[in-house]
């Protein structure tokens, strides 16, 4: 079958990621008869970052109006006809810097105020629009012929296509069976009074910075001294607030620098064509070391010789040893202070920092030949490479960076460096007991009243992901790969690692986090077929097999490669795929 039957498409999820299947639906001309949008909340656009359930007016976005994917009209466009009076730091005199991060809560309305106008448009051409707000969806089955049921907790749709287009997921252990027990820092309204005691929070990326912008104002104040920079003034109820940090590597979030428009242009990814061509000439795999010369060594060769030369030979274990060591050798906030300055540089001069620019741009692409990776290969991607590319896509703005330091040096907040047996259990009366061995081999077992889980958004386990319609079914599956060396698999294997499983043809697999998906972003069902009208870009859902992603230009690019498989079909690529 060349095309697929879209006639009827139903969003799970409204949030930005179902914006953008809009966005390309409108601009690609697809011409559904029908297409239902099923949104949790009660807004569409926002999901949960950019409105109540993930911000408040504290919290930035770590990118700049100049930096957003293509909508319906930019944001200046935007703001001349809706002025942003609730964000006087960021409009200032009727004008915004395009190049200065946008709040969060700001953003949601201006996401919220495209999607209407996609809608809008999708509606005057003749579609009709179904919009189904503060709806739960409970379960989706397959139903007669290639069609679903999707079931929500007020009726039932039945539909041709799905996208699944779910946002973050934060699951629950002990948050509500444990006085202040925090799974995660959203949304960020649960927290509602002063904490006179310590607060642990684990993780430094930027869901844990969301967690103590949110605890920090409950419990102080920020006052802007002369020099620009902030102190941190405790409440008189909270003269025994601190908030300690832990991080297995100890190393806090890069920050943000000024970056090239073409960071995630399509000529950073690998196409189609070139990872088959790939694959047919080198055993069926792409290899991590092919695909980190191509999209890192060689732009940098470009954009920074000088750095090139330095790194040109070095494997990819070598590059990381190198970059972490300069982290290792120093204090992290002394390290910090080095960074926001070289960071300051790098803004107000409008030069990048090609080679952090040029690892961002990389983290990107290797999300799509990822899938064709082999299990080696993807056990040194997150062993090896991703401890590194985490730090440095974080773009920690400027401001989170002062009031970090203000907590600094007002000794409220510290970076604590646990060994990888950490481990947090629940304290039968409130918070945790947070067991740990320092840097100095330290044992320690300390009770926290206050405990708040935000190492970020991680990939969801194939039991946990919702929709049992659908696994019990067998149309979604566990996502695998191979092992490119049957020796190394089976030695895994009998090893007893519970992620190798061995295959029926005396061979070894992989399980990964999450669902298996194709390259269209189409869910594999169990028999390792493509469901056609099944598709996933829940970042939760399919994070074993699509290891880092970039937020709203993630979502713009899969919404572009689902909608032109549905328009224009895919017999062709399912030829050449089938080859392997």
């Amino acid at each position: 079958m060349d095309k697929i039957n879209s006639n009827s498409i139903t969003l799970v999820g409204g949030g930005p990621a179902a914006l953008f299947m809009m966005k390309h639906i409108v601009s690609q001309n697809l011409k559904p008869e029908k297409i239902t949008i099923i949104e949790r909340y009660d807004r569409l656009g926002v999901g949960m970052p950019y409105g109540k359930y993930g911000s408040k007016k504290e919290h930035i976005a770590n990118v700049s109006a100049n930096e957003l994917p293509e909508l319906f009209e930019d944001v200046k466009s935007y703001i001349s006809k809706h002025p942003a009076d609730n964000f006087p730091e960021y409009y200032k005199n009727g004008n915004i810097n395009e190049y200065e991060v946008l709040p969060r809560l700001f953003l949601g309305d201006y996401l919220e105020n495209q999607f209407d106008s996609y809608i809008k448009y999708a509606r005057k051409s003749g579609i009709i629009v179904d919009i189904l707000l503060e709806t739960e969806v409970t379960d989706i089955k397959p139903s007669h012929g290639d069609s679903f049921t999707v079931i929500t907790d007020s009726e039932k749709i039945h539909t041709d296509l799905v996208v699944i287009c779910t946002g973050h997921f934060w699951g629950k252990t002990h948050e509500n069976s444990t006085e202040n027990w925090y799974d995660s820092p959203y949304p960020p309204s649960k927290f509602t009074s002063e904490n006179n005691y310590p607060a642990a929070v684990r993780g430094t990326s930027l869901t844990a910075v969301d967690a103590v912008k949110t605890i920090s104002r409950l419990n102080g104040i920020y006052k802007e001294n002369a020099d620009g920079s902030l102190k941190y003034v405790l409440n008189e109820n909270s003269p025994d607030f601190k908030i300690d940090m832990f991080s297995k590597g100890g190393y806090l979030p890069a920050l943000r620098f000024h970056s090239e428009d073409d960071s995630f242009s399509t000529d950073w990814t690998m196409s189609l064509d070139e990872i088959f061509d790939y694959k047919k000439k080198n055993g069926g795999f792409v290899d991590l070391d092919y695909v980190f010369k191509e999209k890192f060594k060689s732009p940098l060769k470009i954009k920074d010789p000088k750095f090139y030369e330095q790194i040109k030979d070095l494997s990819i274990e070598e590059f990381v040893e190198k970059m972490m060591e300069i982290r290792k050798s120093k204090d992290s906030f002394d390290l910090f202070s080095e960074e926001f300055r070289e960071a300051e540089k790098s803004i107000k001069k409008h030069q990048s920092i090609s080679w952090k620019e040029t690892l961002s741009a990389f983290s990107y692409a290797v999300n799509y030949p990822a899938k064709h990776f082999s299990a080696e290969d993807m056990i040194r991607l997150r062993k090896t490479l991703m401890p590194l590319i985490t730090i440095i896509i974080a773009s920690l703005p400027q401001s989170s960076y002062r009031e970090l330091v203000a907590l600094h040096d007002a000794k409220i907040i510290s970076l604590i460096c646990v060994d990888e047996n950490s481990h947090v259990e629940p304290h039968q009366k409130s918070g945790c007991i947070y067991h740990y061995t320092d840097e100095d081999g330290n044992a320690h077992e300390k009770h926290y009243r206050l405990y708040i889980d935000a190492i970020g958004q991680q990939p969801l386990e194939f039991n946990d992901v919702p929709f049992d319609g659908l696994k019990s079914n067998g149309v979604v599956s566990p996502g695998y790969l191979s092992f490119k060396n049957f020796e190394e698999g089976k030695l895994m294997f009998e090893k007893g690692d519970p992620m190798v499983k061995e295959g029926g043809n005396n061979n070894f697999y992989m399980k990964v986090k999450g669902l298996g998906i194709n390259d269209h972003f189409q869910a594999i069902d169990s028999f390792g077929v493509a469901k056609e009208n099944l598709f996933i870009m829940s970042v939760p859902f399919i994070g074993g097999l699509n290891p880092d992603y970039s937020g709203l230009d993630f979502c713009d690019t899969v919404s572009e490669k689902i909608v032109n498989v549905l328009k224009n079909g895919y017999e062709s690529v399912l030829k050449k795929a089938s080859l392997f």
